[in-house]
């Protein structure tokens, strides 16, 4: 019979985070797999949890992934940890999912932190649809689309940023986005979290003048908003001529006075101020 894989959670700063049922089911399966064995150790020392332990990164995860499904059809029972937070997001964890569902294995997921949601709710963003970026594409095409996408984008956003990129990255999406609503969320759970709530601009000039950035940060920046969408899609239509606006309506089929109504829409105005301009 196959083994199971857990998906373990583990903190992400503060161990008091840190599950009974995780802790119960990292001493109980046959091996660990782990993003960075040198710094989990000390997380499987704190709560005396003697089980074996693997190497399991972005450099060997699609060979690695191979050799774990073996065992796990051997029937051995495996958890997955990442350096911090759930495995699977931003890291090679989808890798070995992926590869295990092709095997026929049961796999679960233990829950616990996020950076990225744990930033979120602390955001005093918009909540009810949201977006995760994970780290920005470092090749410059890629990073472009990325970009282009996220400047129409309305839903709340969050990405992951390093420190020595920080500067770079706030001034990248300023001039993608312009001068959004962001919230800098640092040190999540620690002694010294940082939750800044602040403008894109602002920030800018915070961690080049104030304050040099540290530690990893995540980003929750406001989505395009409708009053905003609404106001690009009238400039545009600004560009045409009334006249050939309602035209546009009428060669579609719709009566005059619907092609003016939505003309008239489209445009900000009034029905009775489209009928002034044709006249």
């Amino acid at each position: 019979m196959a083994g199971i894989l857990y998906l373990c959670a583990t903190p992400i700063g503060n161990l008091e985070d840190m599950t009974f049922r995780a802790v119960r089911i990292l001493k109980e399966v046959d091996l660990i797999a782990a993003e960075d064995t040198r710094n989990s150790i000390k997380l499987l020392n704190h709560f005396e949890i003697k089980t074996k332990m693997t190497s399991y990164h972005e450099h060997n995860k699609v060979e690695k992934a191979k050799v774990l499904v073996d065992k796990l059809l051997q029937g051995k029972n495996i958890a997955l940890i990442t350096d911090a937070g759930t495995p699977g997001i931003s890291d090679p964890g989808e890798e070995l999912v992926k590869q295990a569902y092709q095997a026929g294995i049961v796999v679960t997921s233990l829950p616990g932190c996020c950076a990225g949601i744990t930033a979120l709710t602390l955001s005093g963003m918009s909540t009810r649809r949201f977006v995760f970026e994970a780290f920005l594409p470092q090749d410059k095409k890629e990073q472009k689309l990325v970009l282009d996408e996220m400047k129409e984008e309305q839903r709340t956003m969050i990405i992951y940023e390093a420190p020595h990129r920080l500067v770079k990255t706030l001034k990248l999406l300023l001039e993608t986005l312009g001068n959004r609503r962001l919230t800098i969320c640092r040190e999540l759970t620690k002694k010294h979290e940082t939750i800044f709530l602040t403008t894109i601009e602002e920030a800018i000039t915070h961690y080049t003048v104030e304050e040099a950035p540290r530690g990893e940060c995540v980003f929750v920046i406001e989505g395009k908003s409708y009053q905003e969408m609404v106001r690009q899609s009238q400039e545009k239509w600004k560009e045409v001529e009334i006249s050939e606006h309602v035209l546009y309506y009428m060669q579609q089929g719709f009566p005059k006075k619907e092609a003016m109504k939505k003309a008239a829409l489209d445009r900000g105005m009034t029905k009775r101020e489209i009928y002034q301009a044709l006249l």
